[in-house]
């Protein structure tokens, strides 16, 4: 059994741990705030490129693009979002572990390591991929703690550029999807070729106005997205406005607007990833907290019966000494 001097010992380290988990529950939850903000703010935007695309597909049969050609895969690119740090949970490791069965389908299918070109957005893949020795291309190291959107329209005019000179034959991006606070989805999708009808089917449900992560919390917010859901599902379809003057063409607008929602695509993946991360981040510390909370009432129990017992003991040697007297 262990002495009092061992289980306070114990009780101050569990307490000195608590304070940690507690702040960077709160710091996470402050971060989740804001990462929802940017989401929310870029909303709008996303909307309206969205009417615009569905738009031209609905009143032109014949939306051809130079984004949409598929071809025989020979050599792949891989969009991954991680985060830089970790204590988030199972966030980084769900990540590589799907990254990882992606590559080992382009194995199956005849295509080597160097097929395969990684583009890591966030410390945590990089350093899994160059482990594993897959060729990567890491221009921006703090792009996952710093959302830019700048440097995500590089990368996607990088990826652009080289998917029309065909030195990749298929561009796939890989993230968190963020629903809600207590809900991350691990999304897996094209980017080139670019399917536009899968785009704009795209689950745009999201609850960007809490940060509750318990799971009476989740039951809600699952239970209120299927609601949402079936909801809209069921409204009247609204006629698309399709009377537009197109100047100069069609094919020159599409060229103009497809570049622009691919560096949507890449953004909004990074803000889905910041947010899920931060959200993972947040429960993870929340989740250890309360565990520290239930071993410490444990240590106090365990305390005080050790305390108890050794205060009986002597005073049973006391009144064993006065009875011998």
């Amino acid at each position: 059994m262990a002495s009092l001097k061992e289980i306070k010992t114990r009780i101050a380290s569990v307490q000195s741990t608590r304070k940690i988990t507690s702040a960077m529950k709160m710091v996470a939850s402050s971060k989740l705030h804001h990462a929802q903000n940017a989401i929310e703010s870029m909303l709008p935007y996303e909307a309206m490129l969205e009417h615009i695309l569905k738009t031209f597909l609905v009143s032109t049969p014949d939306t051809d693009t130079p984004f949409d050609e598929e071809r025989l895969v020979k050599r792949v690119a891989l969009l991954v979002f991680s985060s830089n740090s970790s204590l988030c949970g199972g966030f980084n490791a769900n990540v590589i572990k799907l990254l990882q069965q992606t590559i080992d389908e382009y194995h199956a299918k005849g295509l080597t390591d160097k097929d395969i070109v990684i583009y890591p957005v966030g410390r945590k893949v990089f350093e899994a991929a160059k482990k594993r020795g897959y060729e990567c291309v890491y221009p921006y190291p703090q792009l996952a703690d710093k959302p830019n959107s700048e440097e995500c329209r590089n990368i996607a005019k990088e990826l652009g550029q080289k998917w029309l000179k065909g030195e990749f034959d298929k561009v796939e991006i890989i993230y968190h999807h963020f629903k809600s606070a207590g809900s991350q989805v691990l999304q897996r999708k094209n980017f080139l070729p670019i399917d536009l009808e899968e785009e704009l089917n795209e689950d745009t449900v999201r609850d960007l106005s809490s940060n509750i992560s318990t799971k009476a919390a989740q039951d809600y917010l699952k239970k209120k997205g299927q609601t949402e859901t079936q909801k809209s599902n069921s409204e009247t379809v609204t006629p698309l406005n399709d009377d537009f003057i197109i100047e100069p063409d069609l094919h020159t607008v599409l060229t103009s607007l497809v570049p622009k929602l691919l560096h949507l695509m890449v953004y909004t993946a990074l803000l889905d990833s910041n947010a899920s991360e931060h959200a993972a981040r947040m429960v993870a510390m929340q989740t250890a907290t309360d565990n520290a909370d239930d071993l410490l009432r444990s240590l106090n129990l365990q305390y005080n019966k050790s305390r108890q017992a050794a205060i009986t003991s002597e005073l049973l040697d006391i009144m064993g000494g006065s009875v011998n007297n």
